[in-house]
């Protein structure tokens, strides 16, 4: 079998099946090939403009269907917080509901006016950008395809390979303490992270799906969506330190990850890695497309381009919408590098 990573696949239906093909892992059906496993990282709605919302919001249940498709001996579908969303922030909009949001959320994001009485209507959602940018390709039947994936078991929320603990945002220490799982291997992690996941959607009667204190879901009393499906790595001098308080956080600093074992990890793609560590970066402009690396050694951080194999954090968001697919790379997981292209 050839084990392989693909970053967030937020992006046409057609470039994500184009980037699979271009890397000899489908058939002549569109399927994969017997001999492939792959994992998707997570996040698999919401992305460009707003006059390409409908068909993003299209592609979004067309690609996370295709993957479901296929048998979980084949594809390991990992949650991603845009997925969560559909069953926590906007656990209580219809399409009617939702599409009414959305006009709202777009003129106060669109003119930078009051959004007071946006946040009264709308208490569950943290503010009008979220609905206006974040998840603005919502449809109800995502919500019930993503909860038909969580009840079934195919929505994890991690996997792990050869050592390598693979989630959507990156798991610390100190969010594993958080529930008693033991930062003692990836296998052991992965096996943690998904008992608890279990558990929370066994005990799921309605509404939102509540993953505290792993997850905490933004909303207008707390803020911001915080804990691993959220969170990101920074360099504590160039954040704000609130940012940084749990868990459940915003930021974590990576010298807080777990040393017994790699991460690899979706959410993040090269720029945003740039603006939150730029005393850890290499210069030069934000590079889509391709994986990258960051190495911990004590309290030495550093951020490259490529798979160090000493690395602590893999990054496969190497933006497919933002990238032509011919220069997408995807994760060997055997090998930890970029897959070769044939």
């Amino acid at each position: 079998m050839r084990y392989v990573a693909i970053g967030d696949p937020q992006a046409p239906y057609d470039t994500f099946l184009s980037i699979l093909r271009g890397h000899a892992l489908l058939d002549g059906s569109d399927r994969l090939r017997d001999d492939v496993h792959l994992v998707s990282m997570g996040d698999h709605f919401d992305y460009g403009p707003p006059e390409r919302r409908e068909m993003a919001a299209t592609d979004g249940e067309a690609i996370l269907s295709w993957l479901a498709e296929h048998s979980s001996e084949q594809v390991t579908i990992l949650l991603g917080n845009h997925d969560l969303a559909r069953v926590c922030e906007l656990a209580d909009y219809d399409d009617e509901a939702f599409l009414a949001a959305y006009a709202e959320a777009r003129f106060v994001y669109d003119q930078g006016a009051d959004e007071s009485a946006f946040r009264a209507r709308h208490p569950q959602v943290p503010d009008a950008e979220c609905v206006a940018r974040d998840y603005s390709c919502f449809r109800a039947s995502q919500r019930e395809l993503v909860t038909r994936l969580l009840r079934t078991g195919r929505l994890r929320m991690a996997a792990h390979h050869a050592g390598l603990l693979l989630v959507h945002a990156g798991v610390t220490a100190e969010d594993l303490a958080a529930v008693s799982i033991e930062a003692s291997g990836a296998a052991a992690v992965a096996d943690g992270l998904n008992a608890f996941l279990d558990a929370r959607v066994a005990a799921w009667t309605g509404g939102a799906l509540d993953l505290a204190p792993l997850h905490r879901a933004g909303s207008g009393a707390h803020g911001e969506g915080r804990g691993v499906l959220y969170q990101r790595p920074c360099d504590p001098a160039s954040e704000h330190p609130g940012r940084l308080d749990g868990p459940p956080r915003r930021r974590f600093d990576p010298r807080s990850l777990p040393a017994a074992f790699p991460q690899a990890i979706g959410h993040i793609r090269d720029g945003k890695c740039r603006q939150l560590m730029p005393a850890w970066c290499p210069s030069g402009p934000a590079v889509d497309g391709a994986l990258r690396s960051l190495v911990v050694s004590g309290q030495d951080v550093r951020y490259q381009l490529g798979c160090a194999p000493e690395a602590r954090l893999l990054f496969t968001d190497a933006g497919m919408w933002h990238v032509a697919s011919e220069r997408y790379e995807l994760l060997d997981l055997a090998a930890r590098r970029p897959l070769t292209r044939p």
